[in-house]
C-alpha cells in the first residue's frame, strides 16, 4: 500500500478551515466573557424609582451604576465596577449585588463585600436622588 501525498491545494484548504474554526471558537468564547465596567462617570437621570425593587436593585449599564433600595424609599447607588478585577457587576439577587467574574457579592445597603468574596473593598458609592419621578445620579 502506498501513501499518497496531499496536494498543496488540499493542505491550504485544510489550514483555512482550521483557522476559520479557531476564529469561530474565539468569538464564541469572547461573547461569554464578563465585560469590564467602564471608567466613565455618568451623571443625570438613569431610570425611575419603580425600576428598583425594595430589598434589591437595578443595574443601569449605560451609566455604569447600580441603584439599590434597601428599605422602602431609601435609595443607594454604587459603581458597577467590581474592585476585585474591574468586571461589571451583572445582577442583584437575594439582597446582594453580584459580580459574575469570581462571584463577589456586595450588600445592597452598603456596597460592602461579603466575607467570602474575592473582592476585599466595597463598591464605590455614587450619589443618587429622586427628582421629578426620576433617579438622578449626581456628580
Amino acid at each position: 500500500m502506498t501513501a499518497s501525498t496531499p496536494s498543496r491545494r488540499t493542505v491550504l484548504q485544510a489550514g483555512g478551515v482550521a483557522v476559520a474554526g479557531g476564529l469561530t471558537v474565539a468569538a464564541c468564547g469572547a461573547a461569554s466573557t464578563p465585560q469590564a465596567a467602564p471608567n466613565t462617570v455618568v451623571t443625570g437621570p438613569v431610570g425611575t424609582p419603580d425600576q428598583v425593587p425594595v430589598g434589591g436593585g437595578a443595574i443601569f449599564p449605560k451609566a455604569a451604576v447600580v441603584v439599590t433600595q434597601p428599605v422602602q424609599g431609601q435609595f443607594r447607588a454604587f459603581s458597577t465596577r467590581c474592585p476585585h478585577q474591574g468586571c461589571a457587576v451583572a445582577s442583584v439577587s437575594d439582597g446582594y449585588i453580584v459580580c459574575p467574574c469570581h462571584n463577589s457579592r456586595f450588600a445592597v445597603a452598603t456596597g460592602a463585600p461579603t466575607p467570602d468574596s474575592p473582592a476585599q473593598q466595597p463598591l464605590a458609592p455614587r450619589q443618587v436622588a429622586v427628582e421629578g419621578g426620576s433617579l438622578v445620579i449626581e456628580g
